[in-house]
């Protein structure tokens, strides 16, 4: 997850479906991609935290058409995706890394990259960051954020997306296991690639048939590091957001104390 969302470009030609769980480098990932293919790259975190509200309160009528399931809203879901996606090269992270059978369908020229990372480090990973995520007082402080208000339901319907996935509601490297079965059992042999962002420039060069960047070291962010801070950034907005309202309200009924007196004086 970075901190600023991306911002679509006309015209720009679809080419890569990131398939990698979150926490598995999709952030550094996405820095590479953007370098390679020279355009914007969606990756799910950033752009539902950081882009504007319409971005995570169309990802949760996509997911909860897609958790529904009704083969009547289908066209309407897949519109919906091709649209919020339109302008961008590639995209990254939840929730697209679990919606690349759809984005298949859509980009049929696409390649299909996973990133990967040790099952272990990524259970522990995703645990910490669940955590975060599900804190109990977030609600009540993000309700004055336009968007961020929606961030418990965003959360809440992607859990619903992993259930009906996986079957579990963990994050556990059994579930890491179902998704790269499902991968290989899903997408052509020729179009699936499996990347490690710790091997830097070179594979996924090849993968896409790119030169290596000269005199430019691959981009190494910190996803963990990137996810505090902006969970911190949104807490705080909202507290400052909640503060603002309340001395409004402050003032209000101080100066309505005011007035009331002199309605009943002589």
């Amino acid at each position: 997850m970075g901190q600023k969302a991306s911002v679509p470009q006309p015209g720009a030609r679809f080419q890569v479906i990131g398939a990698g769980l979150s926490r598995t480098g999709t952030a550094s990932f996405t820095a590479a991609l953007e370098i390679l293919l020279e355009g914007p790259v969606y990756h799910g975190g950033t752009q539902t935290t950081m882009g504007p509200p319409t971005e995570i309160k169309s990802w949760i009528q996509i997911l909860q058409y897609w958790v529904h399931g009704k083969k009547a809203d289908r066209p309407t879901m897949m519109n919906l995706m091709r649209h919020r996606l339109d302008g961008f090269v590639a995209v990254t992270d939840a929730p697209c890394s679990q919606l690349f059978e759809e984005l298949l369908e859509m980009h049929p020229d696409a390649k299909v990259i996973c990133t990967t990372r040790d099952p272990v480090a990524w259970e522990k990973s995703m645990s910490q960051i669940s955590n975060l995520a599900l804190l109990w007082f977030l609600r009540g402080v993000l309700l004055p954020l336009p968007g961020m208000r929606h961030f418990v339901d965003y959360i809440s319907v992607l859990g619903k997306q992993w259930f009906k996935l996986y079957g579990t509601k963990t994050f556990d490297r059994t579930t890491y296991a179902k998704h790269i079965a499902w991968l290989q059992e899903v997408v052509p042999e020729d179009r699936l690639v499996f990347y490690d962002v710790k091997d830097g420039w070179e594979p996924l060069c090849k993968a896409l048939g790119k030169e290596v960047p000269k005199d430019q070291p691959f981009p190494r962010v910190n996803d963990g590091a990137a996810i505090e801070q902006t969970a911190q950034y949104h807490i705080r907005r909202g507290l400052t957001r909640w503060a603002a309202i309340l001395g409004v309200i402050g003032v209000a009924a101080a100066l309505q104390l005011q007035i009331i007196p002199g309605i009943f004086s002589p």
